[in-house]
């Protein structure tokens, strides 16, 4: 049987370059926005994190492959990339503890990619030109018509993806502590439940599209909205009501990523496009209160649009050092902090976790006695 290494692979751009690899994973055709992650390690975790849901994946590190993939490294139940770019693929490994070959995780998770790619070039061309739509092909050879299937497919901008990715119907994630947080799946990673866990908390994780009854007889000590692929203005119509019952409840607030988005536009601020967006493990940010910096794990291609920060309702806490955009807020009308970035960085730095720690003290705050009390009556 021939190895889809062997088979001959396009990748064509909406602005009209192609260039020509070999296939790995499945043999097909993908397509979606080419965004590119600058991560060393981790692979597996970006390939399975929801926030990359319908996006194609270039890696900026040359080797992928080379130590496997292992069952207990997925972010979500399933890979959420649309297809996958990489420069050199290694089919073989060296973990092992590995459960199999990242060719074999990529067939089973029906993914098509392509390797034998100059990486390097397409990056600096993206960052140039911009964000833009791709497709990847092991099955069409005509140059014309990938690029007119590039510049056809449903651009980012408008796209509501956060209920394709979302859980169906609201679960109990049970923890030591006495403290209950409503947590809200727009695209959950595994990493953020398993740092509430860690920290004594009990998580009753809403879909999406939470009925907002179902939200009020859980009484939560405090809410949580989490990272999600997809445009935040798409999400406003189902998100934005559960936000502004939250902020009701004068309980304390945390969002990360697309969470970060929603609780900034109930107050009023604009979300824009970005022009490329940060995707990778080394992104450092300025922790506007300590003066300290963060090496931050990022994955988002919108943000908060500085021109639209309103000083009475947000004071702006973190800024990312190489473009000064917004990465965090603190909330004056509400108990709410933000952050756009990923402090749960599985894998990555964990420079940001002190963010839980915070939210979680907030929290105890909140709640009063009531740890207190759960010890009397233990």
């Amino acid at each position: 049987m021939k190895s889809p290494q062997q088979t001959p692979c396009y990748l064509a751009l909406s602005d009209g370059t192609v260039v020509r690899g070999r296939a790995i994973g499945k043999i097909g055709t993908t397509g979606g926005e080419l965004c590119f992650n600058t991560s060393m390690t981790g692979y597996q975790e970006i390939f399975t994190d929801p926030s990359y849901y319908g996006q194609l994946m270039m890696m900026t590190y040359p080797h992928i492959g080379n130590y496997g993939t292992m069952d207990r490294d997925d972010e979500a139940r399933t890979v959420m990339i649309a297809g996958l770019i990489v420069r050199a693929f290694s089919e073989e490994y060296s973990n092992p503890i590995a459960d199999g070959s990242l060719q074999e995780y990529l067939e089973r998770n029906n993914v098509v990619g392509i390797t034998g790619v100059d990486t390097r070039r397409l990056v600096k061309h993206i960052r140039t030109q911009g964000v833009m739509n791709a497709v990847i092909s092991s099955e069409i050879h005509d140059e014309e018509e990938l690029v007119k299937k590039a510049k056809e497919w449903d651009s980012m901008v408008g796209l509501e993806l956060a209920t394709k990715v979302t859980r169906k119907e609201a679960q109990t994630v049970p923890a030591d502590g006495p403290y209950k947080i409503a947590a809200f799946d727009y695209g959950i990673k595994q990493s953020i439940i398993d740092n509430f866990s860690k920290r004594g908390c009990t998580l009753r994780v809403f879909p999406a599209e939470a009925n907002i009854e179902d939200v009020k007889a859980w009484d939560a000590d405090g809410y949580f909205f989490s990272n999600g692929p997809g445009d935040p203005n798409a999400s406003a119509e189902y998100a934005l009501p559960v936000v502004e019952y939250a902020k009701s409840q004068k309980k304390p607030m945390f969002g990360i990523c697309l969470g970060h988005q929603l609780m900034a536009m109930s107050e009023g601020i604009s979300i824009r496009k970005m022009f490329v967006g940060h995707r990778g493990a080394n992104q450092p940010v300025k922790n506007i209160e300590t003066g300290l910096v963060e090496i931050t794990t990022q994955n988002h291609g919108f943000a908060v649009d500085e021109k639209s920060i309103d000083e009475k309702v947000v004071d702006v806490t973190h800024i990312n050092l190489n473009d000064k955009s917004i990465e965090g807020l603190k909330f004056k009308n509400f108990p709410g902090m933000s952050v756009q970035y990923h402090p749960e960085a599985s894998p990555g730095p964990h420079d940001s976790q002190y963010l839980f720690d915070q939210f979680v003290e907030m929290v105890k705050q909140g709640a009063g006695d009531k740890a207190q009390e759960a010890g009397n009556i233990n």
